[in-house]
């Protein structure tokens, strides 16, 4: 099983605040740091639907989602660009959103609402290689690592499950819950304890014959 190591380290300036915030320090098992995971705070009252206007964006870049990994909250809409020459069509099966979009160079599609949690895998029909992942949370109460794996979460002060995920983690544990009682400022140090899988992404460098779509 997948363990996660975890310590906090309380920042608290007064125990009045109401209004917290949590930095996650990510690492694999080999210590090195882990970009583009997900962490995120649930509890049994945090859950609640998207309510602001930004769209947020899954775009197509030399032939490649992008970005690899995009969360949103639950109810957020995704618009899908085309930065690319040539044509699209972008589908998922995942049970958290089906759905399927042709897109050509110039061309907006009508973005998407993400109105399930979940995990959204993405592929295109014309080029079988390409991969992405929408990650959907039930609050805003989540962040992505960056490249020396750090994310902050703000947060209201309170008790919740502090959750990782990220595509390379194996399949049975791609969600490892640990208990945080947040309050003012504080810090999580999480290392994985199990290699990751290989990854998967792959990057096509010659033209194919689907490049004659303009």
């Amino acid at each position: 099983m997948l363990k996660i190591s975890l310590v906090l380290t309380a920042l608290m300036s007064s125990f009045l605040c109401h209004a917290g915030s949590l930095t996650v320090m990510l690492s694999s098992k080999e210590g090195k740091p882990l970009a583009n995971a997900v962490v995120y705070l649930e509890s049994s009252s945090s859950a609640s639907s998207y309510s602001g206007k930004d769209v947020a964006i899954m775009d197509q870049v030399n032939r490649q989602f992008s970005p690899y990994i995009l969360p949103v909250q639950k109810g957020q809409s995704v618009a899908f660009p085309n930065s690319d020459s040539i044509k699209h069509h972008v589908y998922s099966f995942s049970p958290a959103k089906v759905f399927e979009l042709q897109l050509y160079k110039g061309v907006t599609a009508k973005s998407v609402i993400f109105d399930k949690s979940g995990i959204v895998e993405l592929g295109c029909n014309v080029h079988d290689w390409m991969l992405g992942y929408i990650f959907v949370a039930d609050n805003p109460y989540f962040a992505q690592t960056d490249k020396k794996g750090n994310a902050t979460i703000e947060a209201p002060d309170g008790e919740y499950k502090l959750k990782v995920w990220h595509s390379r983690v194996a399949e049975q544990d791609k969600e490892k819950a640990m208990t945080v009682k947040l309050a003012g400022k504080q810090s999580a140090n999480i290392q994985l304890s199990e290699a990751l899988a290989e990854d998967t992404a792959y990057y096509e460098e010659e033209q194919d014959e689907f490049s004659a779509y303009e």
